[in-house]
């Protein structure tokens, strides 16, 4: 017990070292390392986003080396980051990208991507509820696409046209990716956000793909294990579900009292307002429980979830609940005899076990997890490039969050890496 904890704070110790060491080098690299054809995007020229340049190519940096941690070779994503070098496509050029789709498709790689058998007799299905930056939307599809897959896209009915044309354009071009056939206008923490899940995956039940599993993602995320990876990593779960499941504590606040989600103009409110008026217990005398509104879920789960009169009576229930996306799914895989049942006397899920996404809180860096070296936004790290070795190494199947505008250079690192694995695979 005592080596292991020696080991732990050793691995901390080398880690903060090594940043350390590479934010020095930076003050001194910066006023050297000459960063060229910095685009002044308001002139810039309309292109497809397959002649968008990689940084890692145009400023010669090797992710392996940042994989090992060199601090010269973070040093220069910092540089990169301090710069701002990184210039986002716009929505519409992701909508004029697909307006040709034989050319969108070939010169993105969708067409020449080959997968195992072993991937092909299982197929896996995805929700993204996603509501700007198709551009960032389009690198996550593209990271997780294979052609056998089936990928349904919810777009905020709030969303920007351009935003709304784009998804509309990658729907239109990329086989076996759709749009929902329902969209919601998604209020932060209100039903609205669970019921864009809950549309996507009655229709991805409908489809002809026989997908094994579903996972939900956000725009933010990014995956971290190929197909191939993910599918060994899915058979072995035997049916079982991935999802975060925590007793409530203090989180049982979100359902004991009722929640306004419109004003008396019947105007949505940013937020779910709580009153005084105090609610009913949850039908069926259903334990609740707490996680998150991300997860992976059997096919058999979801049809329950679809079909079942408990699961629509408590969808009903929590109508004016406070986030009831991040208790609905935790609460219902805890519901004795539902497939894939994690037994209610089981000790929490917390989201260091569930692999399906890994999040960085500040409240628990440097004691759960090394510091973050992106940005914080609402007390969740946005990811920097010195975090690519743990992130690939920690074991979960998708990161949140990635922005380029943070660190374009980790984005790249991990589409480089990801694609060395499939090639290894082939």
């Amino acid at each position: 017990m005592k080596t292991s904890w020696l080991h732990l704070k050793c691995k901390k110790v080398i880690f903060f070292v090594g940043f350390t060491l590479a934010l020095l080098i930076y003050c001194f690299t910066i006023s050297f390392l000459k960063v060229k054809g910095v685009q002044n995007g308001g002139k810039r020229a309309k292109k497809e986003i397959s002649e968008m340049p990689r940084l890692t190519a145009k400023y010669g940096i090797n992710c392996t080396r940042i994989y090992e941690m060199e601090p010269v070779e973070v040093a220069k994503t910092l540089v990169i980051r301090k710069q701002k070098s990184y210039v986002e496509p716009t929505d519409e050029i992701i909508v004029n990208a697909t307006s040709d789709c034989d050319q969108f498709v070939s010169s993105l790689g969708y067409d020449a991507i080959q997968v195992t058998e072993s991937e092909r007799e299982f197929p896996l299905a995805y929700s993204l509820v996603v509501h700007r930056n198709a551009a960032l939307v389009e690198r996550l599809l593209r990271a997780v696409y294979v052609p056998h897959n089936i990928y349904c896209i919810h777009y905020d009915r709030k969303s920007s046209t351009d935003f709304m044309l784009a998804m509309n354009g990658l729907a239109r071009c990329i086989p076996n990716v759709f749009i929902a056939s329902k969209l919601e206008r998604v209020q932060y923490a209100g039903i609205s956000r669970l019921r864009a899940d809950l549309n996507c995956l009655s229709d991805l039940l409908d489809s002809e793909v026989k997908w094994k599993y579903v996972i939900n993602l956000c725009g933010q995320d990014f995956p971290l294990r190929t197909n191939a990876e993910l599918v060994s990593d899915l058979k072995g779960l035997k049916g079982r579900n991935m999802v975060e499941s925590k007793w409530p504590g203090a989180k049982n606040r979100r359902w004991s009292v009722h929640h306004l989600l419109k004003n008396k103009k019947f105007e949505f409110y940013n937020t779910p307002v709580s009153t005084s008026d105090k609610k009913r217990p949850p039908p069926y005398d259903i334990e609740m429980f707490v996680g998150s509104a991300y997860f992976t879920l059997s096919r058999e789960f979801v049809y329950f979830v679809h079909w079942s009169y408990l699961a629509r009576n408590f969808l009903a229930w929590s109508e004016d609940t406070f986030s009831p996306d991040e208790h609905f799914w935790a609460t219902l895989v805890r519901v004795p005899g539902v497939p894939g049942e994690v037994p209610r006397s089981e000790a929490d899920i917390s989201e260091l076990i569930s692999k399906t996404r890994l999040v960085k809180w500040s409240a628990f860096e440097g004691r759960l997890y090394p510091r973050c070296t992106g940005v914080h936004v609402r007390k969740i790290c946005i990811y920097g490039a010195a975090e690519l070795r743990w992130l690939l190494n920690y074991g979960h199947w998708f990161a949140n969050k990635v922005d380029p505008k943070v660190d374009p250079v980790l984005i790249e690192c991990l589409e480089e890496k990801l694609a060395e694995k499939r090639r290894s695979f082939h």
